[in-house]
């Protein structure tokens, strides 16, 4: 009890830090160099607390039940906060990107001095984090409905924050909207649970659920699949990411794409394993469906891109699907009895959470170094990065290797598991399902080569060959507190590759107890770290695989140095060049690398391709001055989803807008006709 006790303090103190934190920046805003230090040092705090509060929750034999002094206003609203072991999860997740992201705001921040309100800046980003961590500690709908918004207006404040700007203003106002699209589904999902169960408090909602009519529990599914999904941002609700990530400040945008975008993956664990009993087939194999295309085409998307903010953007609905093939292929074994896979599949979507969770932050932190010092988003003004600022390249490179899955970084080894949890649903269902299994690991591995295809091209474009702008020519390395948020990212890519099996089997050990079916045999660790899957079916070694990378190293290193140039100066000399002066222009740029890709894939894509010639004068045709190629790749989403809604809601407005007739007499039939239709109602 004494241990409850305190750790409900423990959790007060954490939520206290980001208060004073959001409070304290406000009020010393005409002061802003102190309000940024103010903001930064207690988000550091609140973080850091929140890490070790989230260890203590992984690693504690119970769920920890939390109450604040509010502890119930009404039977229907509970200010009681219980944290499992999944949720503990997620707050360390949360808590760990804060850190690093608090830490490179501190310097981040300082060229904002003068521009913007930084005061306000601090309000917003410490509400935001506290509300991420309401979010995913509540245990009353209510509640949760309260930290949601918290969560989603602080981060509209923060997206729009660059408000001089109109295409943050724009990204702001989508995110806005289909943000509040998505709660209004989360509502709807709720009225229903409600409405079956009598209750909003989450531990008792699976005791009721039982009495839902199939129809209505589909129903309640696809509206929590659609609310939460949305925040998750998942295709096709996807509209609002690529736009309201890249507007906002850098650190903000590795808290949105690798943990905000999380909590909705938090809460479809939390939905379909929790609150739902007797689920039909058809819900896993959905996920399955929807993880596959988001993933493709996450990384397609990807790959058109030239915003460096905006690929790494569609990557994060890249591997969003890839959580979801986890979560879906999870869902549909536990469905159908096969409960070691199902833990197989929780463990891949997890473990994937968390890694994205870190090489996704380091890569959205190198991206806002890189801008900060360009002045530019545009991957074609950048070249020769790597000679300017070697130590964001180096960071880069290494989180670009981790996005690639490429061993022995951790985005290898949750890639792998999730293979692995694939794989048996080809052989346990039967027809249909089996060849959406089929298409989902064909799916996952057309997505790995495409990401190694993206980030060659992001990390290519962006550091070697030439600058290619005044801008890259006059770039400077990043200052010390962005290189060391973005250092300590980079070594926990290799540290959570390396620890990989001791990380797999924490999460068996979750898996097994919100699943509440007791320790399986199916994937277990050995004391060397392997992760082995049934009886030596498939087993990787993470410890191995860092010894073989380490040595490649020293092997090249020792070639080079002594066998390659044995006591011998490196002299630098201009290149021959065939008599013809070497220039950016003759750099393989991001636009050509796509080139080829884009158009294999023209089928979805539907690129546009506009070429230009222009002539040295108007007599010589053979002679031409120059070539242009222009690529462009639409939304089609957009253009063929959303835009046909818009218009159809616009014709039915202007309708509507007929009965708008200004007589008085007019409007008090239509109050009658609604009071009968109100009463009729309610009668029947």
């Amino acid at each position: 009890m004494t241990a409850i006790i305190f750790t409900g303090y423990w959790f007060a103190a954490i939520l206290v830090c980001f208060g004073l934190g959001a409070v304290g920046s406000l009020a010393l805003r005409k002061q802003e160099k102190i309000a940024n230090i103010w903001s930064g040092v207690f988000s550091i705090i609140g973080s850091t607390a929140g890490i070790l509060f989230g260890i203590t929750g992984l690693t504690a034999e119970q769920s920890l039940s939390v109450s604040l002094p509010l502890s119930t206003i009404s039977n229907l609203i509970s200010f009681t906060f219980n944290i499992d072991q999944l949720a503990a999860f997620f707050i360390f997740v949360i808590s760990l990107i804060a850190l690093f992201a608090s830490i490179y705001g501190l310097g981040y921040v300082k060229h904002y001095f003068g521009k913007y309100d930084v005061g306000s800046f601090g309000f917003f980003y410490n509400l935001f984090i506290a509300g991420m961590l309401l979010v995913v500690s509540a245990s009353n709908a209510i509640v949760f409905l309260v930290a949601w918004e918290l969560m989603s207006l602080a981060s509209y404040f923060l997206v729009v924050f660059e408000h001089d700007k109109e295409e943050n203003v724009n990204a702001g106002f989508l995110y806005f909207v289909m943000t509040h699209i998505g709660t209004a589904f989360i509502l709807l999902f709720f009225l229903l649970v409600y409405k079956f169960t009598g209750t909003f408090d989450f531990t008792h909602i699976k005791e009721g659920i039982a009495m839902m009519p199939p129809l209505v529990r589909d129903f309640a599914f696809i509206f929590a699949l659609i609310g939460f999904g949305t925040k998750a941002g998942v295709i096709p609700l996807h509209i609002w990411l690529p736009s309201a990530h890249p507007a906002a400040p850098s650190h903000v945008s590795a808290l949105m794409s690798g943990v905000m975008i999380k909590t909705g993956i938090y809460m479809i664990i939390r939905v379909v394993f929790f609150f739902f009993v007797e689920i039909p087939l058809w819900w896993g194999l959905l996920i399955v469906v929807i993880g596959a295309v988001s993933s493709v085409l996450g990384v397609l998307y990807a790959l058109t891109e030239h915003d460096i903010k905006k690929l790494l953007a569609y990557s994060s609905i890249e591997n969003i699907g890839i959580i979801l093939l986890g979560i879906g292929s999870a869902l549909s074994f536990y469905i159908v009895g096969q409960l070691a896979f199902a833990i197989m599949g929780i463990v891949a979507a997890l473990f994937h959470t968390l890694n994205h969770a870190v090489f996704k932050s380091l890569l959205f932190l190198g991206a806002g170094s890189v801008i900060q010092s360009t002045h530019t988003r545009n991957i074609e003004e950048y070249g020769g990065l790597i000679k300017r600022m070697p130590e964001t390249a180096m960071f880069f490179i290494v989180g670009s290797m981790a996005i690639s899955a490429l061993p022995p970084f951790n985005g290898f080894f949750s890639e792998w598991i999730t293979y692995q949890s694939l794989f048996p649903g080809i052989v346990v269902f039967g027809s249909w399902g089996q060849w959406i299994f089929i298409l989902a690991t064909a799916a996952l591995a057309v997505t790995g080569g495409l990401a190694l295809a993206c980030f060659v091209k992001a990390c290519g474009a962006t550091f070697l060959a030439r600058p290619r702008s005044h801008h890259a020519e006059n770039a400077e390395e990043a200052k010390m507190p962005l290189r060391i948020a973005m250092a300590t990212l980079s070594v926990l890519t290799l540290v959570f590759g390396v620890a990989s099996g001791f990380i797999t089997k924490l999460l068996i050990q979750i898996s097994s107890r919100f699943l509440e079916i007791g320790d399986m045999t199916i994937m277990h660790t050995t004391a060397g770290n392997e992760i082995v899957i049934g009886n030596n079916f498939a087993f990787v070694s993470p410890v191995w695989l860092f010894g073989i990378f380490a040595l490649f190293i020293i092997f090249v290193w020792f070639l080079v140095r002594y066998a390659i140039y044995p006591k011998q100066k490196v002299k630098t000399g201009p290149t021959w060049d065939c008599g013809t002066d070497l220039t950016p222009r003759m750099e393989i740029t991001s636009t050509g690398f796509a080139r080829s890709i884009i158009l294999v894939f023209k089928g979805v894509l539907r690129p546009t391709i506009q070429k230009g010639v222009v002539y040295r004068d108007d007599q010589s045709r053979y002679f031409p001055k120059s070539r242009t190629v222009n690529m462009h790749v639409g939304d089609l989403y957009r253009n063929y989803f959303y835009n046909p809604i818009i218009k159809f809601v616009d014709s039915v407005s202007l309708r509507a807008k007929s009965i708008q007739t200004g007589n008085l007499n007019t409007y008090i039939i239509y109050i009658l006709i609604t009071i009968i239709a109100a009463l009729y109602i309610a009668v029947h």
